[in-house]
This record gives structure tokens, C-alpha cells and sequence, in this order.
């Protein structure tokens, strides 16, 4: 596809709008594709809706954990939607172009969000630190208000951050080629092609990337620390068992959106590919959001129980 293009001052070449090339090397398994991922688009709403709905209705599930749990149900569904909706259309229809500021919107959008799972992570193991650790003290620590006041900190925190990032991204000028091989907007395959050196740049997002990021998996590493130790100190082995059924749905979690984002934005950057990067990608973006319902189910038996009444009822 012929690339529209402006001529600058300077002779160069500025791309006014992108190529999402998605998986076009696959030609023969578009309209296969596009019927997975609307499934599973299908499968990441309902799934996590129905977390939503139990944990606001059912009166049992009124307690911080599954607070933080409705909240994270939203964000999986919020976070999806900013990418997988718009490669399904492209997908029905074969347009796979997106304006400057569509792009720019939607990678603005994709790390807030990122953002705000990262915080949000964090805030949930400082849960589960102070209801396995300091037991006595929890309905004082996670109060109502400390739990808004949390969730809120989640959503917003890294706003200003994202926006400011994504402004500085974009300021770059692109040229050569306006084709991203990937199926959103994301840094490592947009700053391929920028002009010149981005190393500046670069050196930015790994702090960034560091910030809201590492520190937050750190908080996590360092509570469940704390957790297993005190876990491991209880006297009877359903105590154990017990306790331990309820932080290992979490640390899944954990380990599958930390594991896969590290390995995407924290490798040189000799070794990325766009083949391996989409399917890095594919994990943290629409794997885990479709796994995380069924991963706290399953572990949960207060869930489970608040579905079979939810269905009971309807």
C-alpha cells in the first residue's frame, strides 16, 4: 500500500499517517483470525462483566479483596478495548490505516491503562499483605476510604506521566516507511520508524518503564515475602492451604502480565522482531484479560459460590 506523505523543509519525508500491518503475513488466516479474536473479545467482556456484577450485588463479596477485584475486572475490559476493537475492524474491513492522532491516542490510552494494572497489582498484594500478615489491624488499614482512595490512585496516578511520554514519542519525526508491524500502536515498533537517533528517547521509556513498572513488581516481590513466611508459620495445614488459595490467584497474575511486559519493553533492542513482539504482545493485551476471570474462579471459592446464586436468582 502506497503511503500518503508530506514534504518538510528540510527534504524529509513525514508520515501523516500509519499502516497497522497486524498479521498480514498471514493472508490465509485472516477471516480465521478475525473469528478467534472475536470470541475471545466475546469471552474477555462476559467473563469479566460477571466479576463486576457479583462483586457490586452479592453482599458476601463486599470486602476489599474483591473491591480491588471489580476495579481490575474493569480495567481488563477497558484495556482490550483499546486495541483489539479497532485491529477487528481493520481485520472486517481491510482498511488498516490510522491517523497520527489515532495512534497517538491509543498508545496514550494503552500505558495509562498498563499504568494503572501495574498500581493496581500492587495495591492488591498490599492487600492480601495486610489481611494474611497483620490480620487484627486490617477492617482498621483497609477501610472504605483507604479503598477508594487506592483505586482512585490507580486510575490516575500515572496519567500526567503516559501523556507527557506519548507526547514525546510522537514528537519525533518518521519517515521511509509509515508501517507498523504490529496491531496497535505500540513504542518498540514505532520507534522504528523514526528518523535518527532515538536513543534519548529510548533511555526515557526504560526510565519510565522502571518507574511504574519495576517499583510496583518490587512492592509485590517484598509482600509475598511477607505473606509466605507468615503462611508458612501457621499451625495447621487447611490454615495453610487456605491462605495460600487466596494470594495464588493473584501472583498468577502477576507473574504472566510483569513476565510478558519485561520481556517486550526490557530486551535490547537487537533482538526484537515484530513476529516475536506480537506475540509477546498477545499475552499481556488479550490472553491474561481472557484468563484472569477463570484463574480467579476457579481458585475462589467465594466466587463460585457468588455465581451460583447470581444464576439461581436469574
Amino acid at each position: 500500500m502506497k503511503h500518503e506523505e508530506r514534504e518538510t523543509e528540510y527534504n524529509v519525508s513525514t508520515v501523516v499517517h500509519f499502516v497497522l500491518l497486524g498479521f498480514s503475513e498471514l493472508p490465509n488466516l485472516q477471516g480465521f483470525l478475525s473469528g478467534v479474536f472475536s470470541i475471545i473479545y466475546m469471552v474477555i467482556l462476559i467473563g469479566n462483566s460477571l466479576i463486576v456484577i457479583i462483586t457490586r450485588l452479592d453482599p458476601v463479596l463486599h470486602k476489599p479483596m474483591y473491591f480491588f477485584l471489580g476495579h481490575f475486572s474493569i480495567l481488563e475490559i477497558c484495556y482490550v478495548s483499546v486495541t483489539l476493537p479497532r485491529y477487528l475492524i481493520s481485520l472486517w474491513t481491510q482498511d488498516k490505516n490510522i491517523s497520527l492522532l489515532s495512534c497517538a491516542t491509543q498508545l496514550c490510552f494503552f500505558l495509562i491503562l498498563g499504568t494503572t494494572e501495574s498500581f493496581l497489582l500492587a495495591v492488591m498484594s498490599y492487600d492480601r499483605y495486610v489481611a494474611i500478615c497483620n490480620p487484627l489491624h486490617y477492617p482498621v488499614v483497609m477501610n472504605p476510604k483507604k479503598c477508594h482512595q487506592l483505586a482512585i490512585g490507580s486510575w490516575f496516578g500515572g496519567v500526567p506521566v503516559e501523556i507527557g511520554q506519548t507526547w514525546q514519542i510522537f514528537s519525533l519525526h518518521f519517515c521511509h516507511s509509515n508501517q507498523i508491524n504490529h496491531f496497535f500502536c505500540d513504542i518498540p515498533p514505532i520507534f522504528k520508524l523514526a528518523c535518527g537517533d532515538t536513543s534519548v528517547h529510548e533511555v526515557s521509556v526504560y526510565v519510565v518503564v522502571i518507574l511504574i513498572g519495576a517499583i510496583p513488581c518490587i512492592l509485590i516481590l517484598v509482600s509475598y515475602t511477607k505473606i509466605i513466611a507468615t503462611i508458612l508459620r501457621l499451625p495447621t495445614a487447611q490454615g495453610r492451604t487456605k491462605a495460600f488459595s487466596t494470594c495464588s490467584s493473584h501472583l498468577l497474575v502477576v507473574v504472566l502480565f510483569f513476565g510478558s511486559a519485561s520481556i517486550t519493553y526490557f530486551r535490547p533492542k537487537s533482538s526484537h522482531s515484530a513476529g516475536t513482539n506480537k506475540l509477546i504482545s498477545l499475552f499481556y493485551t488479550i490472553v491474561t484479560p481472557m484468563f484472569n476471570p477463570v484463574i480467579y474462579t476457579l481458585r475462589n471459592q467465594d466466587v463460585i459460590a457468588a455465581l451460583r446464586r447470581l444464576f439461581l436468582k436469574a
